[in-house]
């Protein structure tokens, strides 16, 4: 049987690929995006932002969200080419961490593969692109804050836009983006609610 070419893989198929490929013991974040190859940007934001879809989890989220803001910046800039600085390139993640990634976010993955499809395709290509990098890099620092909550809804938000830069479903970006801006929206209501009810408590 011919072997399917990466860039035809759907991306379930792609993300196990992607784990089968790293073996065993660790693999470094350069070498992830080494792997991804011409789909970089929209593979490697849902690689990262996947883990970031766990509630209640602390460690992972914080570690990937430097990258991620990183490439985020870089959809901001219109780079069309992904680039890592050594020392987050050198950052490795298990390739244990990889397959269980694979086995969860399959059947989701592949379930959202069935309902998209091109769709609004300018919001996917530069220059509006653009406006969609600076959405992420705000959700990017919400996921990088180490306080309850503030990584499962953006992350779950940056996965949709990186599923719709994948499909070139502009549908997915819109869902994403109204996700994330409502969410970050709601930290910052909450945050001056917050600081408002401390100073009428304090007297100030």
């Amino acid at each position: 049987m011919t072997a399917v070419p990466a860039e035809d893989m759907a991306i379930s198929e792609r993300l196990d690929a992607l784990a089968a490929e790293a073996g065993t013991g660790t693999v470094t974040l350069g070498w992830v995006l080494e792997q991804l190859n011409e789909r970089a940007f929209g593979l490697f934001l849902l690689v990262l932002a996947l883990p970031c879809c766990i509630p209640f989890l602390y460690g992972i989220p914080q570690v990937v969200a430097l990258p991620l803001m990183l490439i985020s910046v870089q959809i901001l800039l219109g780079r069309r080419i992904p680039w890592l600085p050594k020392r987050l390139a050198a950052r490795t993640v298990s390739s244990t961490d990889l397959h269980s990634l694979a086995q969860r976010a399959g059947p989701w993955l592949r379930r959202i593969e069935t309902i998209s499809r091109p769709r609004l395709g300018l919001l996917t290509r530069a220059p509006v692109d653009q406006v969609v990098g600076a959405a992420l890099v705000l959700f990017s620092a919400s996921i990088l804050v180490p306080l309850p909550g503030t990584n499962t809804v953006p992350g779950i938000g940056v996965v949709a836009i990186a599923m719709g830069l994948l499909q070139r479903d502009g549908i997915l970006v819109i869902l994403g983006m109204i996700l994330g801006t409502a969410w970050i929206a709601t930290l910052l209501i909450a945050g001056a609610t917050l600081a408002s009810l401390i100073k009428t408590w304090i007297g100030v």
